[in-house]
């Protein structure tokens, strides 16, 4: 990484709407991070940006050389009441963005803000178990194996496995909750 221009990470806004909706346009068309087959629109990530953020959820973008290169979010891992402590983390990168740090550096921002907010487990839920860049990612955060699901999507006329990593935050399960 080095010669690389640091991204800036800093809360997503509105404006980075049609940036991220290509990001993620390019990894539902290209991809098996994700096992949408079809890009939402533009008016649709708004919407699901609104409803994490208005959730208390962290949602970030990388800025690299005046443009976003890349967004990552938390959200709840399922949505019974007894998941409140545990997120899931996602992470997106443009196809220029990757291998430049900047996954790192949302995944990274992101754990330290889940962690602030008093969550006590992060998931990892990669689309793939060939997707050894999302593995070696989380692995480098400090995220553990869990296990894989064979088989469970159908994307590109085959059949894809997710592979399931997971990372305590903060005091994790050695106290209770604060709130």
């Amino acid at each position: 990484m080095a010669g690389v221009d640091k991204p800036v990470i800093r809360a997503a806004a509105a404006a980075d709407i049609p940036r991220i909706t290509a990001i993620y346009a390019d990894a539902v068309l290209t991809g098996t991070a994700t096992f949408e087959l079809e890009p939402p629109s533009a008016t649709e990530m708004a919407a699901r940006m609104k409803g994490l953020v208005e959730g208390g959820y962290p949602y970030f973008v990388a800025e690299h050389q005046g443009r976003v290169a890349g967004y990552a979010y938390a959200g709840p891992y399922r949505p019974r009441i007894g998941y409140r402590y545990t997120v899931e983390d996602s992470v997106y990168l443009a196809p220029d963005a990757r291998g430049l740090g900047m996954g790192g550096a949302l995944l990274a921002k992101l754990i330290a803000t889940c962690e602030a907010a008093g969550f006590r487990q992060m998931i990892a839920v990669i689309g793939d178990s060939s997707n050894q860049a999302s593995i070696r990612l989380h692995a480098a955060a400090g995220f553990a194996s869990a296990g894989n699901f064979k088989d469970v999507g159908y994307k590109f006329e085959r059949w894809i496995d997710t592979v399931l990593m997971q990372r305590t935050l903060g005091a994790g399960a050695r106290s209770k909750p604060a709130r």
